[in-house]
């Protein structure tokens, strides 16, 4: 029994209809894959310079008396044991030493990674700033991630 009000069949109009919107739809969900996929990015890149901060405070609170030396400029002074060093270092040998490897993490773990070190010795106790920069893609300036705190010489 065949219905006078019932279609047999798609049209070729209904068709083209139901593929412009699936089309629409799979551009939607591309592009909120590319986007979700540059977040995770980010996120991970921001989870890098929170550590990386984290573990050059660690530093500084390991080592005390360094104090106004994390300000100054790296260099490998093989203090560090880990390492095959194994050279008693001065404080200041071994702050030197800690930005040396801190800088060379930056700069493998986050693009065009840029550090720095502030110590105001003023306060009391001193107080630190540390702050790593990086270029993330699609932002028109570099981010960057500082955490500050005092710490006591002794």
């Amino acid at each position: 029994m065949h219905s006078k009000f019932l279609p047999n069949g798609f049209s070729l109009v209904e068709t083209m209809v139901a593929l412009v919107v699936l089309s629409v739809g799979m551009i939607g969900i591309a592009a909120l894959h590319g986007q979700s996929l540059s977040a995770g990015r980010t996120a991970q890149l921001r989870t890098v310079a929170v550590n990386l901060t984290a573990d050059m405070a660690d530093r500084i609170r390991v080592n005390r008396m360094g104090q106004g030396a994390y300000q100054g400029a790296a260099a490998n002074n093989n203090c560090d044991p880990l390492g095959g060093g194994g050279v008693d270092c001065t404080p200041a040998q071994m702050a030197a030493h800690d930005l040396f490897v801190w800088n060379q993490q930056v700069q493998q773990l986050l693009p065009n990674g840029q550090t720095q070190v502030l110590f105001l010795p003023g306060t009391n106790p001193p107080t630190y700033t540390i702050t790593v920069t990086w270029d993330e893609v699609g932002e028109p300036a570099p981010i960057s991630h500082s955490i500050s705190f005092q710490q006591p010489a002794f």
